[in-house]
């Protein structure tokens, strides 16, 4: 049975930490950045956290019920962060591609945590204002409200799908992440035309362009295509 979370009022240590700080949520979440950055998804245990934090395990359950729901506050954190880092223009096609540009950088930003969090949905109120703008946007724009949901759903699971593929890539070791971005020349590049002909044809396409995120270029076509139904609807 998961522990019932002590209210805020509650909570707060009356003395520092063996480290001198008082904790709060916030720094708790920004310390399991840190170990997950440093130990890897694996690594973020509610021991390690307290060593790193000075505190025993223990404390964490005063803020959280348990390891899940300190998995959402951390994916929460990203998509916050993203908010944070974005201003609307009132063009609703810039705003959401700039909106979803930050989105993947914020989860890039951390990719252990990206790996750990990109598919939870955490309802806590960060998120929440994120799905709000998102929404807005859309509605403002003028889309139906079953139009606008579809494309919300298909916006912010593309955000996320992304950010946790390219988060795959980046927790690989440096020798991973280089010999598999070679395999496009050590490989494909040598595949015989008469096979393969159209991996010959574009081998050197391939190489240039498949280390890197397609992000962009599908975030782009939804877009596209929204504008395209907004267009058709007037």
């Amino acid at each position: 049975m998961a522990k019932q979370v002590v209210p805020e009022s509650a909570r707060r240590r009356r003395r520092p930490t063996r480290q001198g700080t008082v904790l709060s949520e916030k720094l708790i979440v920004e310390t399991a950045l840190r170990v997950l950055r440093e130990h890897g998804t694996a690594g973020l245990t509610a021991r390690r956290l307290g060593t790193a934090l000075g505190a025993d395990p223990s404390t964490l359950y005063r803020y959280f019920s348990g390891m899940d729901d300190l998995t959402r506050a951390i994916g929460e954190e990203l998509m916050g962060r993203a908010l944070d880092n974005w201003s609307a223009t009132g063009k609703w096609r810039a705003d959401l591609r700039s909106l979803g540009l930050a989105i993947h950088a914020s989860y890039l930003a951390h990719p252990q945590a990206a790996a750990l969090t990109a598919s939870r949905v955490t309802g806590r109120p960060r998120e929440i204002a994120v799905d709000e703008t998102i929404l807005g946007i859309l509605r403002s724009a003028g889309f139906p409200d079953a139009a606008a949901v579809r494309l919300y759903h298909a916006f912010i699971d593309l955000s996320l799908a992304f950010a946790a593929l390219d988060a795959g890539a980046l927790v690989l070791t440096q020798e991973a992440r280089t010999r598999d971005e070679e395999m496009w020349t050590s490989t494909y590049a040598r595949l015989p035309a008469e096979s393969y002909p159209n991996i010959a044809a574009t081998a050197h396409l391939l190489a240039a362009c498949m280390p890197h995120s397609a992000y962009q270029v599908v975030l782009d076509t939804l877009l596209d295509n929204a504008a395209a139904q907004l267009a058709a609807a007037r």
